[in-house]
């Protein structure tokens, strides 16, 4: 393990998207590698379509595992207005991962509420080179199975901490049914393939 200081990972979208099987898998994987790690996560309306969010802080020693405003070294955004509305708890040098993938809420659906079509845009005018978009659903549907989209995800913000050393390939084995471990390895390393 590499003596690191205390990294804050903060993982945002829409119930349903994998978000919490990510964020367990991330975990695991960095416990193995013996970093002290402190997961929550936070469901709201998730079955309803509603917002969730989970925050990993990784490192030497963890106190706690809540992530303040500011205090995000990345951001991983799995439903791309997500990232516009978690931004504030961006540091300023931290890095935003997002999926160009829409899932409209409940309040724009029924038009109570409008969809800011150019969250993307808004992102990278704030955080600029410091952003990443990639296509998870793409990459998942060409790897014959759009419920990986989120280990996609998982692969690419591995890349984007670098972490890619540790042993993701274990912790998928230990994390999901047998059948699933194949297609999930290949998610996860079509995520950071992503990533350049």
């Amino acid at each position: 393990m590499l003596s690191v200081d205390t990294k804050n990972i903060l993982l945002v979208g829409v119930g349903g998207q994998g978000i919490i099987l990510a964020s367990k898998i991330l975990s695991l994987g960095l416990i193995s590698a013996g970093y002290d790690t402190k997961m929550s996560e936070v469901h709201g309306m998730a079955q309803r379509g509603g917002s969730v969010t989970t925050q990993v802080r990784y490192g030497n020693k963890v106190y706690s595992p809540i992530i303040g405003r500011g205090q995000a070294d990345i951001i991983v955004a799995f439903e791309k207005m997500e990232s516009l509305r978690w931004l504030d708890y961006l540091k300023p040098t931290g890095k935003v991962v997002i999926n160009d993938f829409v899932i409209p809420s409940l309040p724009t659906l029924i038009g109570s509420a409008t969809y800011t079509q150019n969250a993307i845009d808004v992102v990278q005018d704030i955080v600029r080179e410091r952003t990443i978009v990639i296509k998870a659903g793409d990459i998942a549907k060409e790897l014959g199975d759009i419920k990986t989209q989120n280990i996609v995800l998982l692969g690419s913000l591995i890349k984007a901490v670098g972490l890619e050393h540790l042993n993701w390939a274990n912790t998928i084995r230990e994390s999901v049914k047998e059948e699933l471990v194949e297609p999930n390895l290949k998610a996860i390393e079509a995520g950071i393939r992503a990533v350049k």
